[in-house]
């Protein structure tokens, strides 16, 4: 029900133009309109399209076209980050930064309450002379926050981070376990590269959280307290959490098509695959992925995105591969209702990257984890899960990164064994964990948001 003294606190949101930032910005917006809040949300008309679906008070929450500036660099019509390869994110954020004045004006128009935002540093200047407060709110874990975006880390002002300094933890990081090992550092190039105009993504997000009212993650206390407490102290402001924010139970149901195939197999014997909207496999890998699958002997549902040099999957598949696993095995390039997916009761297990969205999609399921991380987000989040939670099975990787068929099946079926010791442990343990991370917590953590943003501007 709505709360009938909270329609007049209009919030503007402006997150980031990624998916994996614009979804979860919904879904709180979700969250705060189920209570009576309206929400301005800010973003392209882009992902205004791919977006609307997941609107479920539209009465309260409204979309806002913000015009994405061109940019010599970006790619004609690219709007959001799926429309650009990970090497070119660099001149969207560029173009981000110019919708400055856009921003201005709308905040001018609209008088919000609040300002709820991510990557856009620039947002205090333009809300604190009107006496707006600001949310600087993280989709991230806060594990790769507080391993890499904090003061402590203590880099001078006239350079940027380097590699060989966040090669090691930062004074005083709370896990031992929560880290990045060798050649997994390799994967926070993205920290150190530029991130709009002469400023690094690791200066623009330290930025944001120095210069915001309140820093807000999407995480909850019981599985990332310490980290949270760290990042608390580092930055000398409260950290507010809001739990995992994830949708709603809703009345939408799983395609006919995929409910349709999943049914023909035993409850629990079917590993799902999946590894977010934006990942793109090298085709050896991709073909090694596949290969994997074949080898566990178990029905399998893969949603990938076609490899590079690959137009679709189909053409991307080993020589006799769909012959071999006709009727147990699906390799599929587009899009899938994740959630619904592995609600199904023939899933039986999750291979995912580790995102942050899917990790707790994950941990809110009654499947066995099998994570295969890329990035090092996603390795932070992996080894909180496999090593500190001891709810997931983390793949082994070579030297290099190379994930081998053998490797992969391996960890499936050290999960999917009934018998095996590792899968009884990591089955135990998650279910202790979803006893704990409940949906009446979750919604403890909307209500103590509300109460702490709805305070004045000291």
């Amino acid at each position: 029900m709505a709360e009938t003294d909270s329609s007049e606190f209009r919030i503007l949101m402006f997150p980031w133009f990624a998916f994996g930032h614009m979804t979860p910005y919904l879904h709180l917006a979700n969250k705060l309109a189920q209570k009576g809040y309206r929400i301005t949300f800010a973003t392209p008309q882009k992902a205004i399209n791919r977006l609307q679906h997941l609107n479920l008070f539209p009465d309260f929450i409204s979309f806002h076209v913000i015009t994405v500036p061109s940019v010599t660099g970006l790619p004609l019509g690219a709007e959001t980050a799926s429309d650009v390869p990970i090497f070119l994110t660099h001149f969207l954020a560029i173009a981000f930064d110019l919708t400055r004045d856009q921003l201005q004006s709308l905040v001018t128009s609209i008088k919000p309450k609040f300002i709820i935002y991510d990557a856009a540093y620039w947002i205090p200047e333009v809300a604190k002379p009107l006496g707006i407060k600001t949310i600087n709110f993280n989709v991230v874990s806060a594990a790769s926050i507080a391993i890499i975006l904090v003061p402590a880390r203590n880099v001078p002002k006239d350079r940027p981070i380097t590699m060989e300094e966040l090669a090691t933890p930062p004074p005083g990081y709370p896990s031992t376990s929560v880290v990045l090992r060798g050649t997994e550092l390799e994967t926070l190039l993205f920290v150190t590269n530029p991130f709009g105009e002469e400023m690094t993504f690791y200066e623009r997000i330290t930025l944001s959280m120095k210069n915001c009212d309140v820093i807000s993650i999407r995480t909850c206390y019981e599985v990332e307290g310490k980290l949270c407490d760290y990042i608390s102290s580092q930055y000398q402001k409260q950290v507010l959490l809001t739990g995992p924010v994830l949708p709603e139970d809703s009345n939408s149901s799983l395609d006919e098509r995929w409910s349709n195939w999943l049914a023909g197999f035993e409850p629990g014997s079917v590993v799902f695959c999946a590894f977010g909207s934006q990942l793109i496999l090298e085709m050896a890998q991709f073909r090694e992925l596949v290969l994997a699958f074949e080898l566990t002997g178990l029905p399998f549902f893969i949603a990938l995105k076609p490899p590079l040099g690959a137009e679709t999957v189909e053409e991307a598949l080993p020589e006799g591969f769909e012959e071999r696993v006709k009727g147990r095995g699906v390799v599929y390039g587009g899009w899938v209702q994740q959630p619904l997916v592995l609600a199904h009761p023939s899933v039986g297990c999750f291979v995912s990257h580790c995102g942050f969205g899917s990790m707790w999609e994950s941990l809110l399921s009654d499947c066995q984890i099998v994570l295969v991380p890329h990035l090092g987000d996603q390795i932070l989040n992996t080894r909180l899960l496999a090593d500190e939670m001891k709810v997931a099975v983390e793949v082994k990787k070579e030297e290099n990164g190379w994930i081998s068929k053998e490797n992969l099946s391996e960890a499936i079926k050290s999960v999917m064994d009934k018998e095996s010791e590792v899968g009884k442990l990591v089955m135990e343990n998650h279910k202790k964990w979803r006893e704990v991370i409940n949906p009446n917590l979750m919604n403890g953590y909307i209500d103590k948001f509300l109460q702490v943003v709805r305070q004045p501007v000291s």
